[in-house]
C-alpha cells in the first residue's frame, strides 16, 4: 500500500495532466475502499488545488478533498487556490473552483466569500453555460444556510451582495440553458424550504440561535423570490415545459409555493417579519386575481398526472397540487384527482420502496376529498396501512384513517339531524368492515400487531374528540379538520359519545384477544368502555321519556345494555387471565343489577350467575404463572367487586358471601385477604338485614379505570411489557402529533406577531480562562434534540497589546460526544489576532448515548510564527525549472515553538440530555412502581426567614419553602404534578423527562423544613432537607446520576442543593432526637408542684377549659383537619413526645388558619 501511495504522489508531482488525473481517480478508488488517503489529500492541494492544472484535475482533486479531512492549514491553502482559480482564464476551472465552495467550513467561508465577492458576482454574467450553471447551484446551496443569514446581519454590504444574487439566480430561472434554468428553479425551492425546515442549515451542521434580524432576512429574501415568480408566473411555466420531461420536476415546486404564499395570504405575513413596511413594485392583487392564477397553475400541471410516465414525476405533481387544493376556493376535483393519480404507483414496482411516501401523502389530505371519496377510499387505505413497514409511518396513518373515520361518521349524522339525505356507509362499524380487518378483530390469536394498534388508535382518537377542539387562528390544512369535527359535534359537549358508542361495539371482540400477555390495546378498549358507561350512567338503567330523556339518548343506553350484556357472556371465553379481572371489574361497576329478570335467577346464563362464578374463577386461579397475571391485583379487584356488588344487590350479596367465606377459610388467601374479606362480609351482611338504610355513596362509580398496563418491576423487561410500552409511546406520539401538533417557530411568529417569545436568547456564557492568561475564552452551548447535536460556541480575545499572527483552538472530548467526521480533535485555527478584538468560533458534534459528557479546549498561540521564514532559494538552476518552482511554493514560513495555555473543561450538563416528557399524574403514578432502576438520596439548602412565616406560607397561595428549587422550572422536566402540605412547610414533587434516545427518567421530591437550633426571637435560619427519588426504565441511566450526585444536584438547581450523605442523615437525625429528649426531660423536670385549690376556683378553671376545648373545636371543624373531641386537660408531667409534636401542628394548623382568613379578609375589604 505503501508503494501505491507513494506512486500516487509522484504521478500528482509530475506536470503531466493524465498522469494527474490517473492518479487523482485512483486515490478516489482508495478512499471508496475505506482506507484514510488523508496524505493524498494532501499532495492534492499542493500539487492540484493551489497550482495551475487542468479542468478535469481541478475536478477530481475538489471530489477527492471533499471525501477525507484536511487540516485547517490545508483549508487556508485550498482557500488561496480558489481565490487564484477565480482569475484563471478558462471558464471550467473557475466553474471547479466554484463548486468547492459549498464544501468549506463554515468558520472560514466567511472570509472567503467577503473577500472574493466581486469575482462571484462576475460568473452570473459568464458566456459560460457550465459556468453559470456551477455558481447558481453553489450559492442555491450556500446562501440559504444559518451560517450566510448570521454574517448578513452582521455586514451590510454582503447583505447587498447577497440579496443581488438571490435576484441573479431568480433571473437564470429563464435562462436560455436547460440546466442553469433547472437548477435556478431548484435553489429558488431550496431557499423556500429553508425559511421552514432547515435543512440546509443542519446538514451544514450549524446550530445557530435565530435572531430576530436574521429571520427578518430570510423573510426578505423568501418574499422578493416569491413576488418575482409571481409577477413571471406565466413565462415560468411556459419555461418549464420546453423541460426534457426528467427536469420538470424541478420546476413544479417553487411555482406552487409561490402562488400559494400570494394566494392565501401568507406572503403578507412573510412581509411583516421582514420588517418591511413597502416593497417596491409590489401591487395588491384581488382575490379573483389570485384564484385565476391558482387555476392557471392548476392547469398547468394536471396533464402530467395522467399522461407522464415518470413514477417521481406523477407523485411530485400531485403532491404539490394537493398543497394547492388547500388554498381558499380550492376545488375537492384538484385533490381527488391528485390522489387517484398517487394511488397508481401503489403497484408500480420501481416505487416499492416510497410506499409510506404515498400513503402518508394520501391521508394526510383525505379531509380535503368530498364524503363519498373519503368513504369509497377508507377500504383500501386500511389495507395500504397494514403493509407499511416503517412503524413511525404506519402509527401516523393510522391515527389520521382514525380521525377522517370519526370526522365521517360525526358530519354524516350531523347532516341527517339537519335534514339532510343520509350517506350510506358513513358509520363506523361500515368503515371498518372490511373481511380482512373483521377477521383480524376477531381472531383469538394473531403474529400481527396491526389489530392492536388500530383499537388502540381508535380508542385514543375518540379520547381526544371529547377534548375541547383546539383553536385555529389561521387557514391552513388543519382548519377543515376542525371544521368538520367542530360541525359533527355541533360544539356538544356529548355528542362525541354516539361515535363512541360505535367504537367499542366494533372493537368488542378485543376481550378475548391472546396477545402473549400484551394487554395495552384491550386497557384502552376498557377506559373508553367505563367512561362512556359512567356517562350513561348505565348502573341506573335505561331512562324513559317521562324521565326526560330523548329518543336517541335511550337508544344509546339501550345499545350500551345489550354491549354489556354481551360481554357478560364474553367473560368465558378471555383468553389473558389479566384481563379477566378487569373486565369483571368495569361490568360489574356499571351493570344495571335491578334490570335483571328474577325469574332467571337458576338459569347458568343468568348475567349475575356468570359474574360470580368468574369471580370463583378468578379467587382460586392457581394455574396461571406469575408472567400471566398479577394475582394481587386481581384478587383485590375481585374482592371489591364483590364488595359493592354485595352492597348493591341482595341476591348478588347472598351469592358473593358463599364465595368470600369459602376463599376466607381456603389457604390461597394471605393474611390481608382475610381481614378483607371479614369487612366485606360484615358490611354485606349489615347491608342484607338492614335494606333500608342502605347508604348510596360508598359504591358511586366514578368513571375512572384503575389498571394499567405497566406491570411489576421484576417483568419491566419481559417481551410483552416491553412491546406495549413501545406501542404505547407510538400511539401517543402518532396522536399528539396530528391532534395537538407543536406549533414551528414560523406558526409561533404568524399566530402570535412578530413580538412573541419564539425567538430565542442565547445561553449565558462560561469563562474557560484565567484572568492573567493573553488569550481570553468564554463559551456557551446549544443543544439540539432532534439532531442529537451539540454545538459549543467560543469567543477568543486577544488581551495582549500585540497582534497575534496565529492561535490553535485544540477542542476534545469526553464521555458520549463524538465529531461528525470520526477525528479525535478539533482544530481551529485563527489568524491575526487584534488586540481585544473578539474572534468567533463552533464545534458541532454529537452524542451517542445518556452520559456525563463535555468539551476540554486548549489553546496554542504562536508568538514568533513568521519571524523566522526561510529567504528564496538561490541555486544555478533556470527558473523555469519545475522542481525549483516546486520548492519555492513550498516554502512557508516557520511557526516557532507554541505557549500552550490550558483551560477549564466544559462540562455539559447531565439534564441537557433529557427533553420534558408530558404525561399525566394517573399514568406517571402507574409507570412510577414498575421502572426498574432507582437511586435515592438527600439534599439540604439554606434560606431566610422570619418568625412563623418561616415554616408556614408567607400569604395565602404562595410557598417561600421552595426557594433553592426554583431553577428546576427552566429544566427540560415536565412538571407531572405537586403536593404542598403548608402548615409544616412538607411537599412532594414529580417530574418526568425522557433522554435523547428514549429512556424514562421520574423524579420525586420529598421535602421539609427544620428550625435550626440557633434560635432566637428575631429572624432565624432555616434549613430545608430535600429527599430526591429518581426512578429510570435503564440501569445506565440511574448509574450516572449515582456516580456524581453533587453534580446531578447542580445540574438541577443551579447548585442551590449541596448533597448530603446517608450517614450524616443518621447522624443528624439521631442529633436532633437526642435534643428533642433532653427538651422533653427539661420540661418534666421543671413542672410545678401541685397545689390545693377551693371548689370555686376548681369549678371556674373547669369552665375556662371547657370554654376553650369548644373554640378549639369550631376552629379545628373549619379548618377541616380533625372533627372528633379533643383530649381532656392534662398538666406538662404526663406529655409525651408524641402528643407535643402533635399539639405543635394543631397549634400551626389554627394559626395558619387565622392568618389565612386574616388575609381573605382584607383582600375582600
Amino acid at each position: 500500500m505503501d508503494i501505491l501511495f507513494a506512486q500516487i504522489q509522484a504521478d500528482l508531482r509530475s506536470n503531466d495532466a493524465l498522469r494527474q488525473s490517473s492518479a487523482l481517480l485512483s486515490a478516489l478508488q482508495q478512499s471508496a475502499a475505506g482506507r484514510d488517503i488523508s496524505i493524498l489529500a494532501k499532495s492534492a492541494v499542493e500539487e492540484i488545488v493551489a497550482a495551475p492544472a487542468s479542468a478535469v484535475c481541478k475536478k477530481l482533486a475538489f471530489d477527492l478533498i471533499r471525501s477525507t479531512r484536511l487540516t485547517a492549514d490545508l483549508w487556508d491553502s485550498v482557500s488561496v487556490g480558489i481565490r487564484n482559480d477565480f482569475h484563471f482564464p478558462d471558464p471550467d476551472v473557475v466553474a471547479a473552483a466554484v463548486n468547492i465552495l459549498s464544501a468549506i467550513p463554515s468558520y472560514s467561508l466567511s472570509k472567503l466569500i467577503t473577500d472574493s465577492n466581486a469575482e462571484i458576482s462576475a460568473c452570473f454574467d459568464s458566456p459560460s453555460d457550465n459556468l453559470r450553471f456551477s455558481i447558481t447551484e453553489t450559492l442555491g446551496c450556500v446562501l440559504a444556510r444559518d451560517d450566510l443569514v448570521t454574517l448578513c446581519e452582521n455586514n451590510v454590504n454582503l447583505l447587498d451582495k447577497v440579496s443581488a444574487w438571490w435576484a441573479r439566480i431568480g433571473l437564470n430561472m429563464l435562462d436560455k440553458a436547460d440546466n442553469v434554468s433547472k437548477v435556478a428553479f431548484e435553489s429558488v425551492g431550496r431557499l423556500f424550504q429553508e425559511l421552514d425546515s432547515k435543512r440546509m442549515s443542519r446538514l451544514a451542521g450549524d446550530k445557530l440561535v435565530d435572531s430576530e434580524n436574521s429571520l427578518a432576512i430570510r423573510s426578505k429574501w423568501v418574499s422578493s423570490m416569491v413576488d418575482f415568480v409571481w409577477e413571471k408566473r406565466r413565462a415560468l411555466m411556459e419555461r418549464s415545459l420546453i423541460f426534457p420531461v426528467e427536469n420538470f420536476r424541478a420546476t413544479v415546486f417553487p411555482l406552487v409555493y409561490a402562488v400559494k404564499a400570494m394566494a392565501s395570504g401568507g406572503l403578507e405575513v412573510i412581509r411583516k417579519i421582514s420588517k418591511g413596511s413597502k416593497v417596491n413594485g409590489t401591487v395588491v392583487e384581488s382575490n379573483a386575481e389570485k384564484l385565476i392564477g391558482v387555476s392557471d397553475l392548476v392547469t398547468h400541471l394536471a396533464p402530467f398526472l395522467a399522461s407522464s410516465l415518470e413514477p417521481a414525476l406523477i407523485f411530485d405533481v400531485g403532491i404539490n397540487m394537493l398543497y394547492l387544493a388547500d388554498v381558499p376556493g380550492g376545488k375537492p376535483e384538484w385533490a381527488s384527482q391528485s390522489i387517484i393519480a398517487i394511488l397508481t404507483l401503489w403497484d408500480r414496482q420501481e416505487f416499492a420502496s416510497a410506499r409510506e411516501s404515498i400513503v402518508r401523502a394520501v391521508v394526510t389530505n383525505l379531509h380535503l376529498l368530498d364524503l363519498h371519496m373519503q368513504v369509497s377510499l377508507f377500504k383500501r387505505l386500511l389495507l395500504m396501512v397494514r403493509n407499511l413497514r416503517a412503524e413511525s409511518d404506519r402509527m401516523h396513518a393510522l391515527a389520521c384513517i382514525c380521525r377522517t373515520a370519526l370526522c365521517v361518521d360525526l358530519f354524516a349524522k350531523e347532516s341527517v339531524r339537519r335534514g339532510q339525505k343520509p350517506l350510506a356507509g358513513t358509520d363506523i362499524a361500515s368503515l371498518f368492515e372490511d373481511v380482512s380487518v373483521k377477521d383480524d378483530l376477531h381472531t383469538v390469536i394473531s403474529k400481527s400487531l396491526f389489530r392492536e394498534e388500530l383499537v388502540a388508535t381508535l380508542v385514543e382518537s375518540c379520547f381526544q374528540l371529547s377534548l375541547p377542539l383546539p383553536e385555529q387562528k389561521n387557514s391552513g390544512m388543519e382548519s377543515r379538520v376542525i371544521g368538520a369535527l367542530a360541525y359533527g359535534t355541533g360544539y356538544g359537549a356529548l355528542n362525541w359519545t354516539e361515535t363512541a358508542l360505535e367504537v367499542v361495539e366494533v372493537c368488542r371482540p378485543c376481550v378475548k384477544w391472546d396477545c402473549d400477555g400484551r394487554t395495552y390495546a384491550i386497557d384502552c378498549y376498557l377506559k373508553l368502555l367505563v367512561r362512556l358507561c359512567h356517562i350513561y350512567d348505565t348502573r341506573g338503567g335505561v331512562k324513559r321519556v317521562k324521565d326526560g330523556a330523548s329518543q336517541d339518548q335511550i337508544l344509546n343506553e339501550t345499545r350500551l345494555r345489550n354491549l354489556q350484556l354481551d360481554l357478560v357472556k364474553d367473560l368465558r371465553e378471555v383468553n389473558t387471565p389479566r384481563i379477566l379481572a378487569r373486565l369483571l371489574w368495569a361490568i360489574s361497576e356499571h351493570l344495571d343489577l335491578e334490570g335483571l329478570d328474577p325469574l332467571l335467577a337458576d338459569d347458568p346464563e343468568d348475567p349475575l350467575n356468570i359474574i360470580v362464578s368468574n369471580v370463583h374463577k378468578v379467587l382460586f386461579n392457581v394455574d396461571s404463572s406469575t408472567e400471566a397475571t398479577n394475582r394481587p391485583q386481581d384478587v383485590q379487584a375481585v374482592l371489591l367487586c364483590a364488595q359493592r356488588l354485595g352492597s348493591r344487590h341482595a341476591r348478588a350479596g347472598q351469592l358473593l358471601i358463599k364465595e368470600v367465606e369459602e376463599f376466607r377459610t381456603n389457604g390461597l388467601a394471605d393474611s390481608v385477604n382475610k381481614h378483607q374479606c371479614r369487612m366485606i362480609l360484615q358490611r354485606t351482611k349489615y347491608v342484607s338485614s338492614h335494606p333500608e338504610s342502605r347508604w348510596a355513596g360508598v359504591s358511586e362509580a366514578r368513571g375512572d379505570y384503575p389498571f394499567s398496563h405497566h406491570k411489576l418491576t421484576v417483568q419491566f423487561y419481559d417481551a410483552s411489557a416491553a412491546q406495549d410500552r413501545k406501542l404505547e409511546g407510538l400511539v401517543h406520539k402518532a396522536i399528539l402529533e396530528l391532534w395537538r401538533p407543536n406549533p414551528s417557530e414560523l406558526t409561533l411568529l404568524l399566530t402570535k406577531g412578530i413580538d412573541s417569545t419564539s425567538v430565542k436568547v442565547p445561553p449565558t456564557a462560561r469563562t474557560l480562562t484565567g484572568s492573567s492568561d493573553p488569550c481570553y475564552i468564554e463559551a456557551y452551548h446549544l443543544a439540539d434534540a432532534g439532531d442529537g447535536r451539540i454545538t459549543l460556541h467560543l469567543k477568543v480575545l486577544n488581551l495582549t497589546e500585540l497582534e497575534l499572527n496565529r492561535v490553535d483552538i485544540r477542542v476534545g472530548l469526553s464521555g458520549s460526544l463524538y465529531f461528525m467526521d470520526g477525528s479525535p480533535q478539533a482544530v481551529r485555527q485563527l489568524r491575526n489576532l487584534v488586540s481585544q478584538d473578539p474572534v468567533l468560533c463552533s464545534v458541532t458534534v454529537g452524542v451517542s448515548h445518556f452520559e456525563k459528557c463535555g468539551f476540554w479546549v486548549q489553546v496554542l498561540y504562536y508568538p514568533f510564527y513568521g519571524s523566522g521564514a526561510v529567504g528564496d532559494y538561490e541555486g544555478d538552476y533556470a527558473e523555469e525549472d519545475p522542481q525549483i518552482m516546486r520548492q519555492k511554493r513550498s516554502l512557508r514560513p516557520e511557526l516557532g515553538e507554541p505557549v500552550i495555555l490550558r483551560s477549564q473543561p466544559y462540562k455539559i450538563p447531565l439534564t441537557e440530555l433529557l427533553l420534558p416528557h408530558k404525561i399525566s399524574p394517573v399514568e406517571f403514578f402507574r409507570l412510577w412502581p414498575s421502572l426498574p432502576a432507582i437511586v435515592e438520596y438527600t439534599g439540604t439548602y439554606i434560606y431566610e426567614g422570619s418568625g412563623f412565616k418561616a415554616t408556614a406560607a408567607q400569604q395565602y397561595g404562595s410557598s417561600p419553602f421552595l426557594s433553592g428549587l426554583k431553577s428546576l422550572y427552566s429544566k427540560p422536566f415536565h412538571r407531572v404534578c405537586s403536593h404542598i402540605i403548608r402548615t409544616v412547610a412538607g411537599f412532594q414533587l414529580c417530574y418526568a423527562a425522557k433522554t435523547w434516545h428514549g429512556g424514562f427518567l421520574g423524579m420525586m421530591i420529598f421535602g421539609a423544613s427544620e428550625v435550626s437550633r440557633n434560635v432566637d426571637l428575631g429572624d432565624e435560619t432555616t434549613t430545608m432537607m430535600c429527599k430526591f427519588v429518581v426512578r429510570a426504565s435503564d440501569a445506565s441511566i440511574t448509574k450516572q446520576i449515582e456516580s456524581d450526585p453533587q453534580g446531578w444536584l447542580d445540574d438541577l438547581t443551579d447548585g442551590g442543593v449541596e448533597y448530603m450523605p446517608e450517614d450524616e442523615v443518621k447522624v443528624a437525625a439521631a442529633e436532633r432526637l437526642r435534643i428533642s429528649m433532653e427538651r422533653i426531660a427539661l420540661l418534666k423536670a421543671a413542672q410545678p408542684k401541685k397545689t390545693p385549690k377551693s371548689d370555686d376556683e376548681t369549678e371556674d378553671d373547669e369552665q375556662e377549659e371547657e370554654d376553650e376545648d369548644d373554640e378549639k373545636k369550631k376552629e379545628k371543624k373549619k379548618d377541616g383537619e380533625e372533627d372528633g373531641k379533643p383530649k381532656g386537660p392534662s398538666t406538662l408531667s404526663k406529655i409525651t413526645a408524641e402528643e407535643a409534636e402533635h399539639r405543635a401542628l394543631q397549634a400551626a394548623v389554627l394559626q395558619e388558619w387565622h392568618m389565612l382568613c386574616k388575609d381573605r379578609s382584607i383582600k375582600i375589604s
